[in-house]
């Protein structure tokens, strides 16, 4: 199945503690649904000191699930849902149905 969200997206949080905030999708995780997002669902974990790297408590980014993104529309910057359509060329691409512009130029 294709992906309808993937690595280097700039997508919008449309459910959760950070609602209507937005950044880039850094990793997918497809196998559980999930993906990382920039600077959103940041969590503190506590981290025991190595030798690589310093102890104490750090921030970091926690998966989110795919159902509480969305995608920004390139035209209005407001979140699309996302379809596909195959071009005279024969390539598959994602659209956004908001405003029918392309996603993957």
């Amino acid at each position: 199945m294709a992906a309808k969200i993937k690595k280097g997206d700039k997508v919008v949080l449309i459910a959760g503690r950070d609602k209507g905030r937005s950044g880039e999708v850094v990793k997918v995780i497809p196998s559980e649904g999930r993906a990382l997002v920039r600077g959103l669902n940041m969590v503190r974990r506590h981290q025991r000191q190595s030798q690589t790297q310093e102890g104490g408590i750090i921030s970091k980014e926690a998966p989110v699930d795919l159902s509480n993104i969305a995608i920004v529309d390139p035209k209005d910057g407001k979140p699309t849902r996302v379809g596909f359509k195959i071009l005279e060329d024969g390539r598959k691409v994602r659209f956004a149905k908001r405003s029918g512009d392309l996603i993957d130029a």
